[in-house]
């Protein structure tokens, strides 16, 4: 779905992560690792195609990506609902607001509502949910664009346990029933391994890939 081969990225000509060689396959979990400045961000900008190679080849740049931001980046006064936030999602795919949402849009934001337990929270305006019921609406808008890659930034950063693991079961959900791939960048290592397929380690310069414990496909998961 996204490759890069032998990429150097920086800015200004100044490199941050250089010899980076990875590849994102139909489905795949992979955890993105590394402490703060190390160049995750740079990272993702360059898969997306915001950020062009110093040298190098980034393939699949063109691909749909969602996007999950950090919950601090959301204005929770801001006068929307949780359904409206959710439907932003489709947007893109109407090339504007002009056209309105059709009922295909309107049900797979419901559907979608009610997997990530928000469903009593539909109509309710953003300044009244949990930072973590925020955190899962987030993760309903990104999977309303239809994505083939799912990036996560610290989604589960701050949130309680439940939703954390609503939000990560969706990520398996939409994995198994949709081959969505997914990046999740984090700071918590406590459990990954077991959820993850891959973690790419991004520290001195580079990217390293390791191979995460989650269950082969033709095994069976729990869902959260």
């Amino acid at each position: 779905m996204a490759e890069l081969s032998n990429v150097t990225l920086g800015y200004g000509g100044n490199p941050v992560l250089t010899g980076v060689s990875l590849r994102i396959m139909v489905g795949e979990r992979i955890a993105v690792l590394g402490p703060n400045g190390a160049g995750k961000t740079t990272l993702l900008r360059g898969l997306v195609g915001l950020l062009a190679p110093l040298a190098g080849q980034v393939k699949g740049s063109s691909s749909r990506f969602g996007v999950v931001p950090q919950r601090e980046r959301l204005d929770p006064i801001f006068p929307i609902t949780t359904r409206e936030l959710v439907l932003q999602g489709a947007i893109r795919r109407l090339g504007g607001w002009s056209r309105g949402y059709s009922q295909v849009d309107r049900a797979r934001a419901e559907a979608l509502l009610n997997e990530l337990g928000l469903e009593p929270q539909t109509d309710r305006p953003l300044n009244h949910l949990s930072g973590g019921q925020r955190q899962r609406a987030l993760v309903a808008r990104a999977l309303m664009s239809n994505p083939q890659v799912l990036l996560l930034d610290e989604p589960t950063s701050g949130v309680d346990r439940k939703s954390t693991e609503v939000i990560l079961g969706q990520v398996d959900r939409a994995a198994r029933k949709e081959g969505v791939a997914s990046l999740l960048v984090t700071h918590d290592e406590r459990g990954l391994h077991e959820r993850v397929d891959r973690i790419w380690r991004v520290e001195a310069g580079t990217v390293r890939a390791e191979a995460g414990g989650a269950p082969a496909p033709n095994e069976p998961m729990e869902s959260a």
